[in-house]
């Protein structure tokens, strides 16, 4: 392992504290009994407490020293004195200890005293100090110029992804995320804990993906010897529940869908699915305004949200549209009735990418989808789908090509699914049949037959309404993001690529074709300002490594960085 200057430095530190008898990863307990804010909120001048974090900045001015010191609730000032630390002859917890062999990015313990300073900042008064755990790679922690203006901020989002602990650290706004994700999710358990609903566990390894048209992942259980599936919905065993006697039951469910990754989709994601006996897809419609209103007010104290540029209303209630009628109005096309080849007609006049594997369903899907989904920024109940569309969904009471279904649209984005259950175990198993075909024409997202579930509704399951909100979704609307690895802790990234060690030469090129991106091959070379030698070994070595290439144009030779 290659080690920056920095942190050589900080590894002949550890060795140092060692020397003097300090264990730098100590495993007592630690006697905190004071936050950073608590600090603030309960402050009493001369009050003794003990604190505990990160150091995060600090002032040393010969043997006095104001710091900041970051915990899991913000900041606090904490004050170093020589002789307050130290009242006897040996100085060397602070002159050693404190000033040469601590860094910033270290875990302290401190016990001290409350007092204010003279500028009126709340400020812990240190007695004595512990180091709790050293540091052992610098933070990447911003700085400002004397005009205010910020430089090295950690904001590469691939950096951010993969190191989100350092991103937790230096940005304080992304914990504030993660703490309103978690008020989110406790806003819903609430509403469907206070109706009685129970909140449960079902497999996430099932012998059948089922529950949704998606492509699955597939593992193998050496001790059975069977293939297994990571589950794509919960929805087929939550149903189970249902017949096996429980009046409501929901699960937030980790799923995982083997399909591509973008601003809105990660391969693994959550989802949390409510199914509620004797009810239909009206009551859900009404139930999902009033959730919906009250995550708002929980997580932001309105119901009205800022995403983006829009401002969104949660309040109820929201505009339903049926899917055709839509398809309608954004394209000029009545879609109703048409068949597979009138529809793939219509998608390719629409300029819509289709293929032979398409049937009814995924056609219309792909028409709303591209034509009329991204209209819909304020909630709005897409519904009345048609059968093809919805093999687990109860048919339309006035009309049997449709289904009582609706899609929840908000900021051009489905962000839940819902339906009138479909309880007619003859009807399901032709629903399924028909799956089986598309995925015989090569659909490989059409759902499997799940024959135990099939035999499970043969036993009777009461009238049911169930929903499915896409939670990673919900706290992108919630918390003003717009993309989904920013609210997951870890979302799934490509393999990191092997570090490269630059020369100076190297590290020269690179930083004057960063900025840019690409520029004359002729000005970057002027602007590095070396020998011929040593240009053409760097500019040979950068493109060996997958940096740097340089392609011809009308214009000239232009050097790129290679992403």
């Amino acid at each position: 392992m290659q080690l920056s200057e920095q942190e050589v430095v900080r590894r002949e530190k550890l060795a140092k504290l060692r020397e003097l008898g300090i264990n730098p990863y100590p495993a007592a307990l630690y006697p905190v009994d004071a936050t950073s804010i608590s600090i603030k909120n309960d402050f009493e001048e001369g009050k003794q407490v003990v604190v505990s974090g990160r150091l995060m900045s600090r002032r040393i001015q010969g043997k006095a020293s104001f710091a900041e010191l970051q915990d899991s609730e913000g900041r606090i000032q904490v004050y170093f004195n020589r002789d307050e630390i130290c009242p006897g002859d040996d100085k060397t917890h602070y002159n050693e200890v404190y000033k040469k062999l601590l860094d910033i990015g270290d875990i302290i313990g401190i016990e001290g005293e409350l007092f204010t300073t003279q500028v009126g900042e709340k400020t812990v008064m240190v007695k004595n100090f512990s180091l709790l755990s050293k540091a052992l790679r610098p933070l990447p922690l911003p700085k400002v110029d004397a005009d205010g203006k910020v430089y090295d901020e950690f904001n590469d989002p691939e950096l951010r992804y993969r190191q989100r602990y350092v991103d937790l650290v230096v940005n304080p706004a992304v914990k504030e995320t993660f703490i309103k994700r978690t008020k989110i999710t406790n806003s819903i358990r609430e509403f469907y804990n206070e109706r009685g609903y129970l909140e449960v566990e079902t497999p996430i390894l099932q012998p059948i993906p089922g529950g949704a048209a998606a492509r699955p992942f597939l593992t193998h259980h050496n001790a059975l010897n069977i293939p297994l599936y990571l589950r794509i919905a919960n929805e087929l065993y939550l149903k189970r529940l249902i017949v096996g006697g429980f009046d409501g039951v929901y699960e937030f469910s980790k799923d995982f869908r083997n399909e591509g990754m973008d601003r809105t989709h990660n391969p693994e994601f959550t989802v949390m699915e409510l199914y509620v006996a004797y009810k239909d897809y009206n009551w859900m419609m009404d139930t999902t305004e009033q959730l919906l209103e009250k995550i708002a007010m929980d997580a932001n104290g309105s119901t009205k949200v800022k995403v983006g540029d829009h401002k969104i209303e949660f309040k109820a209630p929201y505009a339903r549209v049926p899917i055709l009628e839509a398809i309608k109005i954004h394209t000029g096309y009545d879609v109703a009735g048409m068949n597979e080849e009138q529809l793939r007609e219509v998608a390719q006049k629409l300029d819509i990418e289709v293929d032979e594997t398409m049937g009814v369903g995924k056609l219309i899907d792909e028409i709303f989808g591209e034509k009329c989904e991204h209209h819909y920024i304020q909630p709005t109940f897409i519904t009345d789908y048609p059968k093809e569309m919805s093999p687990l969904t109860k048919e339309h009471r006035s009309n049997p090509a449709l289904t009582e279904r609706f899609e929840l649209m908000v900021n051009g984005k489905e962000l839940a699914n819902a339906y009138s259950e479909l309880n007619d175990p003859i009807d399901q198993r032709e629903r399924f049949e028909e799956q089986l075909r598309l995925s015989e024409k090569g659909d490989d997202e059409a759902m499997f037959i799940d024959q135990d579930f099939l035999r499970a509704l043969e036993y009777g399951m009461p009238p049911t309404s169930g929903i499915g909100i896409g939670i990673d979704r919900l706290v992108m609307l919630m918390t003003n993001n717009s993309s989904i690895q920013e609210v997951l802790f870890f979302p799934q990234m490509r393999p990191e690529k092997k570090q490269v060690e630059l020369s100076e030469e190297e590290k020269t090129i690179m930083e004057i074709l960063k900025p840019e991106g690409e520029m004359p091959l002729a000005d970057l070379k002027a602007k590095a300002g070396l020998s011929g030698k040593k240009w053409d070994k760097s500019t040979k070595s950068l493109a060996k490594h997958g940096l740097f290439k340089v392609e011809k144009t009308e214009e000239g030779l232009f050097a790129k960085v290679v992403s």
